[in-house]
């Protein structure tokens, strides 16, 4: 038995599970600043490598280790957002953020609203949706950094300055102009049960091929927005008006052969998943306004579906 005083013991370090238990909360915040769940992976393992990367004397300096760590990866972010910004403009076609699988189906339960990601590791409510991360997309990095810091985060706008290196007013007033972008640009969430409901109805019109059900379920100004990263059966450009959507899917349902539409949670709504020899190809994400579903994200780029390739038994791992 190792005792303390043995040759080759090392001794714990005591503050190592509270750091590490801060991981799931930069995950969290990482993702919703970066809106690729690969990129704020990276943006955290780099805050945890300059934590390790200071002497101990130094760590113990540190009078809240949790809100260092926070404060590094909300840096790290505002960084990234400043040449991701340069990076999407020379994107191939339209840029979507990744979309987040959930472990559960919700074809079974129209109420469900607690899924969670397969990791467990951001959490799931309307910060996350896909309309609000389009609608973050527009914003300039600082207004981003502290919308999510302090209204999804509850940090205050003093501790906000000090992240983003600017005056409390000025974090209040970048707040501000990111909130009426939000309310400008998105329909109110519908509830759980009444978006599911529209989608499952749009799924089975799809298979079905039914242009009058389709365009009865999109509303007239709908839009369709692919992101395919390059491939050329992507479409650049969004379709917009319901019926030129609603032909867009009889005509992808008429072309892909052995295309099987399964029901999955995407960014913590009900979703669509389109799969061809078992293999995830398309994740479509939806924004309903009303009765009617008002816009259609589907991911196609590869590199964005990796946390969808090992469905196993109809669950994402």
């Amino acid at each position: 038995m190792t005792t303390p005083s043995e040759p080759g013991h090392v001794r714990p370090d005591p503050s190592l599970r509270a750091i590490m238990s801060e991981r799931r909360q930069l995950i969290n915040l990482a993702y919703r600043l970066l809106g690729s769940l690969a990129e704020a992976e990276d943006a955290v393992q780099e805050t945890y490598a300059r934590w390790y990367g200071m002497s101990r004397r130094q760590q113990e300096a540190i009078e809240s280790p949790g809100a260092w760590l926070t404060t590094v990866a909300s840096r790290i972010c505002l960084d990234l957002l400043g040449s991701a910004r340069a990076r999407r403009e020379r994107y191939v076609g339209q840029w979507i953020p990744e979309p987040l699988p959930g472990r559960t189906e919700w074809i079974h339960d129209r109420t469900a609203g607690t899924t969670v990601d397969p990791a467990d590791r951001v959490t799931l409510d309307e910060s996350i949706n896909m309309a609000f991360l389009v609608v973050l997309e527009s914003m300039n990095p600082a207004e981003r950094v502290a919308l999510i810091l302090h209204d999804v985060f509850h940090y205050t706008f003093v501790e906000v300055a000090e992240i983003v290196g600017r005056t409390p007013a000025a974090c209040r007033q970048l707040a501000s102009s990111a909130r009426r972008r939000v309310r400008a640009s998105q329909a109110p969430v519908a509830p759980t049960a009444r978006h599911a409901g529209i989608v499952r109805d749009f799924k089975q019109a799809w298979e079905a091929k039914d242009i009058d059900a389709l365009i009865g379920l999109l509303d007239p100004d709908a839009t369709a927005i692919a992101d395919g990263g390059g491939l050329a059966s992507a479409g650049l450009r969004p379709v917009e008006g319901c019926r030129q959507v609603a032909h867009l899917f009889v005509e992808v349902a008429g072309r892909a052969h052995g295309l099987t539409i399964l029901e999955r949670t995407v960014n913590g709504q009900p979703g669509l998943v389109a799969q061809q020899d078992g293999v995830t190809v398309t994740v479509y994400a939806f924004e309903v306004a009303g009765d009617r579903i008002k816009h259609i994200w589907a991911v196609r780029n590869p590199e964005k579906l990796r946390p969808w390739t090992t469905d196993t038994h109809g669950r994402e791992a």
